[in-house]
């Protein structure tokens, strides 16, 4: 996992600490973030209470901006029990935003759905064959996960798409 703090303007409202994953279900032609699909084990690996006590430090800047955590990647939905988690252990205040691609198996989505305050998607292409070819999977789960997300209340005050 990849910590960075006091992130302004980039990942969401106020000051943000992104917290970032390993792994990807995708394999984009042109990842932003290679070093996701790193499989040395080079990374720091913490329990979701390391975290939080890891990124208390920023807890007045949290609560004075409306700032909190925002989980990215990689794909963070592939460590929904870890995000889950961290969200019953860290202060109820603070405001955690997902970065996701949506390219998981629904139950991940829904597992953190009540902890998430803002969605940023990366939607990559809306044409299946465009999508496909560059991400090297269909666009089925996470058609199935925007459809769903979509049609929760206040779902449009949450999600932001980005192509």
């Amino acid at each position: 996992m990849g910590i960075n703090r006091h992130r302004l303007g980039i990942d969401g409202h106020g000051v943000v600490t992104l917290a970032a994953f390993m792994g990807c279900p995708l394999k984009c032609e042109y990842c932003l973030n290679d070093l996701c699909h790193d499989t040395s084990g080079k990374y720091t690996t913490l329990t979701p209470q390391q975290l939080v006590d890891r990124v208390m430090v920023d807890n007045l800047y949290f609560l004075a901006t409306d700032g909190g955590i925002t989980f990215g990647g990689g794909e963070p939905l592939l460590n929904s029990r870890f995000i889950e988690e961290f969200c019953k252990l860290c202060d109820p205040h603070w405001t955690i935003t997902l970065e996701t691609s949506l390219n998981v198996p629904l139950e991940h989505l829904q597992r953190v759905f009540p902890y998430v305050k803002n969605y940023f998607i990366d939607i990559k292409d809306m044409n299946r064959d465009i999508y496909e070819k560059y991400t090297r999977l269909s666009q089925d789960n996470m058609l199935t996960n925007l459809e769903w997300l979509m049609a929760q209340p206040d779902a449009s005050d949450k999600v932001t798409v980005r192509l």
